[in-house]
């Protein structure tokens, strides 16, 4: 039997394993939405893309905490879709910057767009003091991981 004090842990690891289930299929449904060739993990690149600008594949490997081979394939094909491309880094002419498409900008806004919306109808019964604590709550669990 675990200690009453674990029982807090217990409890989000359930609520997590359901929480990231649910947002894996839910990333593959927007994927698709955006381009039906798109790898679910892909969706997250865009996102990333879209706040941040334009990025080096490394700062983008080191920001998902995946290998450069890994990001390189990832980016191959999201180019191949025409949603991103890359260009040559002005700091460093050897470096490349890889950026959203408008193509890819004007899809991705779409499915977001859509997808805010489920949110919004999720949480219609949520005080927006609530949706915004538990933003910041995931904030300060995603910046735990780094």
């Amino acid at each position: 039997m675990h200690g009453s004090e674990d029982q807090e842990f217990l409890a989000l690891e359930r609520e997590l394993s359901v929480f990231l289930r649910r947002a894996r299929a839910s990333s593959g449904e927007m994927a698709r939405a955006l381009h039906p060739e798109l790898e679910p993990a892909a969706y997250g690149l865009l996102v990333r893309l879209e706040a941040a600008g334009r990025q080096r594949a490394t700062e983008l490997a080191a920001y998902f905490g995946v290998g450069k081979a890994t990001m390189s394939r990832q980016l191959r094909a999201l180019e191949v879709l025409g949603l991103v491309a890359r260009e040559p880094d002005p700091a460093d002419g050897r470096a490349f910057l890889v950026g959203l498409t408008e193509e890819g900008r004007e899809r991705f806004l779409k499915v977001r767009g859509a997808r805010r919306e489920r949110y919004m109808r999720k949480l219609a019964d949520w005080d927006r003091g609530e949706v915004a604590e538990l933003a910041r709550l995931l904030n300060q669990l995603n910046q735990g991981e780094d």
